[in-house]
Formats: structure tokens, sequence, C-alpha cells
């Protein structure tokens, strides 16, 4: 093997991972005292000199001359005057001869051998090189081209060839994407596994919302904006608490954008993920609100050592409070930090209904907490709804909602 040919092709890829000079040439040099080792023993008495820049390799043997019939003529680091004399005549006993040892005296197995050590070296500098590079980057956006569509994952490419996991948990449920196809994605976390650096992507994360808002909205990148809370249920709803550093600017207004026009791309990006934007606030009372969005709320009790909330809506607004799936309340819940129990106003309830904890000797407390919680509190509002929109919309099994009927049936019979 040609030693300027294995030494430029090292420096090359040196010199594209950004590997610095003083690096390069120790482990090029750590290479071929590894073969000196195997070959003589020891390099105690080598000085390897190399030139990444035109691939030259010097390997020097420093020996002390003895005398023919000294005992020391086995020694690696001895040589005796009689060959000391056919590479310079005039030596004397005690000096030293330096002389060249070229690739070639190695053999072919021990070259080998340390083609292969360097690549392998090579292959080890380039997985710590890509660990080192993404571990800081936790939390970043990044774009990728969809290399590998697989049944659990889809392998991304980054700029440099690198490959990257975005595995199907972390995937939005319409995702759907095509070989070459470009992705967006954050990176939600950097692991090495048996030496191999593991870059795991993430589209469901609260993050790469975050970071979308950022790409999108100029005042949030220029910090005029901050996004102080992001929750979401990826590709279904999500609530993003925004605050103005600027009293001059209205935040959700500024994400939103004209008809929308702002928002529309992440929007788009999420696939068609419902995304509410809410003005930010210090007062509990005031967030709660805005949290349940569109829903108004009449009156609510805040219990912080609890951490619960109990609000009170006019039946027109229970079912907007709750959303889709409970989607809304969720969320909500999510953003402010508490448990948010919903329940009817009460000066809406009419005379001739009778609130559910009237029924609390024939029917459970937790059954009760159940239909409480999709802001069912009297007979007559959960009699309002059908046994499959009740199993539906609460932890009840199909039964236990068939014997809560039938009780608040007999009561009005």
């Amino acid at each position: 093997m040609d030693s300027g040919v294995l030494i430029e092709s090292f420096a090359e890829f040196a010199s594209s991972k950004n590997i610095d000079r003083p690096t390069m040439i120790s482990v090029l040099e750590e290479v071929f005292r590894t073969m000196i080792r195997k070959k003589y023993g020891t390099d105690d008495n080598f000085d390897v000199i190399i030139n990444p820049e035109s691939g030259d390799l010097e390997m020097w043997r420093t020996r002390e001359i003895v005398d023919d019939n000294s005992e020391d003529i086995w020694d690696y680091n001895k040589i005796p005057l009689a060959e000391a004399r056919k590479i310079q005549n005039d030596f004397e006993v005690g000096e030293e001869v330096a002389e060249e040892v070229k690739l070639v005296e190695f053999g072919r197995r021990l070259v080998q051998t340390a083609r292969q050590t360097l690549i392998q070296k090579i292959k080890d500098m380039e997985k710590e090189i890509m660990y080192e590079k993404y571990k800081d980057q936790v939390g970043e956006m990044i774009s990728g081209e969809v290399y590998q569509t697989l049944r659990h994952e889809v392998i991304i490419m980054d700029s440099e060839g690198n490959e990257l996991s975005l595995p199907r948990t972390e995937q939005i449920s319409k995702d759907r994407f095509r070989k070459g196809e470009s992705v967006k994605a954050v990176i939600h976390k950097v692991d090495m596994n048996n030496g191999s650096p593991k870059i795991t992507l993430s589209r469901t994360s609260p993050v790469f919302l975050e970071r979308l808002f950022e790409v999108e909205i100029p005042e949030i990148y220029d910090g005029i904006i901050s996004v102080r809370r992001v929750v979401r249920e990826p590709g279904e709803r999500a609530k993003v608490a925004v605050e103005s550093y600027d009293d001059r600017i209205d935040p959700v207004g500024a994400c939103v954008g004209m008809k929308g026009s702002r928002i529309h791309s992440i929007v788009r990006e999420l696939g068609n993920e419902n995304i509410d934007v809410i003005n930010y606030t210090e007062n509990l009372e005031l967030l709660i609100s805005r949290a349940l969005s569109p829903a108004k709320v009449s009156s609510m009790q805040i219990d912080r050592d609890s951490k619960r909330v109990s609000v009170f809506l006019k039946p027109d607004q229970v079912s907007l409070a709750i959303g889709k799936g409970g989607q809304n309340i969720k969320l909500a819940g999510k953003l402010v930090g508490m448990e948010i129990d919903v329940f009817r106003d009460i000066e809406e309830h009419n005379d001739e209904d009778v609130d559910l904890s009237e029924f609390s000797d024939e029917i459970e407390d937790w059954m009760i907490a159940e239909l409480h919680k999709i802001g069912l509190d009297t007979a007559k509002s959960v009699l309002a709804l059908n046994k499959e929109e009740l199993v539906r919309r609460t932890d009840l099994e199909e039964e236990a909602v068939e014997e809560i009927l039938d009780i608040l049936r007999k009561e009005f019979e």
C-alpha cells in the first residue's frame, strides 16, 4: 500500500469533519506506531514523521552501535558495528545510527492491519463527532431528507449524510413520508448505544411546535414575543401561551397574522392541527378562562393546594369547554398545570332537576365524579345524553352507564 494514498484519504476525511490538524496527526502516528510495535516489539527508538498535506510518511529507527562480539547485538535498540558501517563506513562503537524504515519492510499483512486500524479509527472518530455535534443540539429543529421508511421508524439523512431516526411514536398520526421528501423535526434525544450514536427526532414534541413558531413569527425570533407554554395533542389540537414584551404589540394577533396568514403554514406542517394561541398572564384565574377558550366561563373556584379548579359555565358553553373527545379541557388543564372540573352554572338549574350528589346512596362516588368531569352535575343533564355518548365521553363501562340511566329515569317517573 502507498502510504501517501492512505494519509491523503484520512486527511480529506479529517478536513470534511473539521478535525483539527494536531488530532489528525496524532491518530495517524498512533496507527503507524502500533504497526512498529507489532514488528519490533517496541517503538521507543522510532520517530514517525507525517506530512498530511503532501502525504509523505517517514519512519526513522535510531540504534546504538555496539562491538560485533558484544552480547547486546540481539537487542532491538543496538546495531553491530559491521552492520552500521554498511550504512556509513566511518561509524564507531558508541555512536547512534538513524536509518529510515520503509513501509514495504513491514510486509503486506502488517500494512493491511494498519489500514484496517485506520479505517476503524476513522469510523470511531466519525461516531464521536456525530454524537458531540448532536448532543448539544437537543431541542433544535432540523431539516433532512427521507432515506428509508421502515415499519417502526423513518430514517432521515442530514446534510452531512448522517442517519437520524424518526420513530413511529414521534410521528404525527397523519404523517406519510416518501423517499427523497424533505422533513422537519426537532432533535428529541441523543444516546450512545454500543459505541454508536442514536439520534432520535420528534414531530410530536411541544418543542417542535415552539420551534416552528420561532421560524414563522419574526417577533418571536427577534425576542419581542416569548412562547411561555406549549401543550399538544399531536395532529389534533394544541394550545400556545405567548407574551409580548412590547405593550404596543398584540402577541396573539402577531402570531396568528392577518386572516391566519402567519399560523397557516404551521398548521399545514402539523397535518392541520388546530392551534389556539392564548395571551399569557400571571393571573391564574384569567389564564384558566383564556385556556378554556372558546368557552366563556361564568365563575370558578381554585384550590391551589390540590391543584384543582372547579369551573362553572352556562349549559351551552359546557360542550365547548370540554371539546371533542375532551381535548379542550385536557389541554387547558396541562397549560395551567391544574385539574379542571367543569360544572353547569347552578343558576341555570331547573327547579325540577336533581343534583347528582343526591344519588350517592345508589351511584358510586367515582361514577358521579366521572360525570362531573364532562360537565354533568344534575340528573336531567345526564338523561339529555344517550348511552353511546356517555360511554364515549367518560371512562364508564356500558353496563355502568345503563345502570345509572335506569336509576335517574326512575326519579322522574
